[in-house]
């Protein structure tokens, strides 16, 4: 396992390439039987969580503007094990955001609805990597990122101007790509798009959409990795 990456700072990303290893992950054959025993308390807390497939990383490492990295295809109770048991260095986390701009320069976040594991926390609309993602034996992150935002909120990111490359922040928890997406629409506008969306989903993931307008405009259940990105998108 080989995590090089800079922690608790941004980092200009101009590449990413995140490799797919067809065998199964260290953590989830060392881990077996206690990933079943938790996966048992998941669902007694969380009754709608699915044991899915997704994205777990046994290495990553950045320089010189270039991120590559390796992922395995896990169950998402492998994923919620390591997630209980972290900082845990034989695995790793890694995802992707869009951060939906408003033409009037505000964030666009979401907060996650109830029976979620995230349940009434904020951040910008996304999930796992999941097999769904892979081409040939990569990750498209830009993929991930559209089909995210258009289940939870509605909008589609195809009809915005996204920047060239990524930042990304790192931490203990989990490390996060994120690439800026300028919509043509002011955030009240966007808010009633997803209002209508939620309103109109039978399982809708998410409660409400969030207008973020500064870096001092934090709403309450902000995820940890959000206060550093909000502040690095209004120059901070």
């Amino acid at each position: 396992m080989s995590f090089d990456i800079p922690r608790n700072r941004i980092l200009p990303i101009a590449e990413a390439e995140l490799v797919v290893d067809p065998a199964p992950h260290p953590y989830e054959l060392a881990h077996r039987e206690a990933i079943v025993a938790n996966w048992d308390l998941e669902k007694a807390e969380k009754p709608a969580l699915f044991n899915g497939k997704v994205m777990l990383f046994s290495s990553i490492r950045w320089a010189d503007g270039r991120l590559d990295a390796r992922c395995h295809v896990a169950n998402y109770a492998t994923f919620m094990h390591w997630r209980r048991m972290r900082p845990d260095t034989s695995a790793e986390h890694l995802y992707a955001h869009a951060m939906p701009v408003s033409s009037d320069g505000a964030l666009i976040a979401i907060r996650m609805a109830g029976h979620t594991v995230n349940a009434g926390r904020v951040y910008f609309a996304a999930g796992s990597l999941e097999p769904e993602d892979i081409t040939g034996d990569r990750i498209d992150l830009a993929a991930n990122m559209a089909r995210e935002v258009r289940e939870e909120t509605g909008l589609d990111l195809g009809a915005a101007r996204a920047e060239a490359g990524y930042h990304g922040w790192s931490s203990d928890s989990g490390t996060v790509l994120v690439r800026r997406y300028f919509l043509d629409r002011s955030a009240d506008e966007l808010v009633e798009d997803i209002r209508r969306h939620i309103a109109t989903d039978p399982d809708p993931e998410i409660d409400e959409a969030i207008v973020i307008r500064n870096a001092d405009d934090l709403p309450e259940g902000l995820m940890a990795h959000m206060p550093p990105l909000v502040k690095w998108h209004f120059g901070g």
